[in-house]
């Protein structure tokens, strides 16, 4: 094989087929959409789950499980990473651990667990402690600084039946 001989039946820029041009075109009469049908005719376009009438699979397929789409997420990092990437006296800020890839993806608050152990004084910054990340950050020498967090939620207390007023009483 010659390199020469490679590029020969390679075509950069394929011409469109010209279809419904006559029987000598090779694409007339129907234009490669076969006789009759929903996909023959001019205009169409069914969704793409669509089976002909029946039952689609997505509608068959029971639907499961529940996505708290309100859910608070929590980025979790223990006190060995803190020991591992932090130097003596550094500050620990929720920036901080993004920007060394100490968490992953998108989070709404920060807890400090406490596996591993830490001999650096850090002042760390998070929305929440566990008690153990929060005795080794304290007994190392280092200061714990709780962040504030969104607002709790407070449902509302079912409220007692309204009296109903003397004008609606009378009738």
């Amino acid at each position: 094989m010659n390199l020469n001989d490679v590029h020969r039946g390679v075509r950069k820029n394929r011409a469109r087929k010209r279809l419904g041009r006559g029987i000598g075109s090779g694409q007339g009469k129907t234009a490669g959409r076969g006789h009759k049908g929903q996909k023959s005719r001019a205009g169409t376009s069914a969704s793409p789950i669509f089976q002909g009438g029946t039952a689609t699979t997505v509608i068959k397929v029971p639907k499961r499980g529940f996505h708290n789409k309100w859910a608070i997420r929590i980025a979790a990092v223990n006190v060995a990473a803190l020991e591992e990437h932090f130097a003596a006296g550094d500050e620990v800020t929720p920036d901080a651990l993004v920007a060394k890839n100490l968490t992953k993806g998108r989070f709404d608050q920060l807890k400090m667990l406490g596996d591993g152990q830490l001999t650096k004084k850090l002042t760390v910054s998070a929305h929440r402690f566990s008690g153990s990340a929060k005795e080794k950050i304290e007994q190392a020498g280092g200061q714990v600084i709780v962040l504030p967090g969104p607002a709790p939620v407070v449902k509302n207390e079912k409220r007692a039946k309204k009296k109903p007023s003397p004008a609606a009483v009378q009738i």
